[in-house]
């Protein structure tokens, strides 16, 4: 359990750093230049620790015999990092982050709540609410400059 909160803080300051760079970077080149210099330079590092952790490609041809369903994280990854590229220079990094945060934390109460792709169904309790409306309260705080 430590070290899978451990590596979701890491993946929580990479965020924040990627929503900076990726709204410089899309003011630089492009918003879709951008998009797709990253996705690259994140497939050459994803098929390197591939290759290094497995000594091969390990169970990657598995990924075309999953549910085509399955597929809808690369889809989403797309999405996200050309939404954070598009908004960083617009609405501020902190804006950014909020948003993202929030609307990350009603989906995951909602994909939890229904049990939604398979994962275990979990109560949407009067907390969980709570904390949705207080980050959406603090998301929309944010774009106050």
């Amino acid at each position: 359990m430590g070290l899978a909160v451990g590596l979701t803080v890491v993946a929580g300051l990479a965020g924040a750093v990627q929503v900076a760079v990726m709204g410089r970077f899309g003011s630089r080149i492009g918003v879709v230049e951008a998009l797709t210099f990253a996705t690259g330079v994140q497939l050459l590092l994803a098929v390197t620790v591939l290759l290094v952790a497995r000594q091969g490609t390990g169970g990657l041809a598995g990924g075309f015999r999953a549910p085509p369903w399955m597929w809808i994280s690369g889809a989403m990854g797309l999405i996200l990092v050309f939404s954070i590229t598009f908004a960083q220079p617009r609405i501020g990094v902190a804006a950014t982050i909020g948003i993202l945060v929030a609307g990350q934390f009603a989906m995951g109460a909602a994909i939890d709540r229904f049990g939604l792709f398979g994962v275990d169904e979990i109560a949407l309790s009067w907390p969980r609410m709570l904390g949705i409306a207080l980050l959406t309260a603090g998301s929309a705080l944010s774009l106050v400059r």
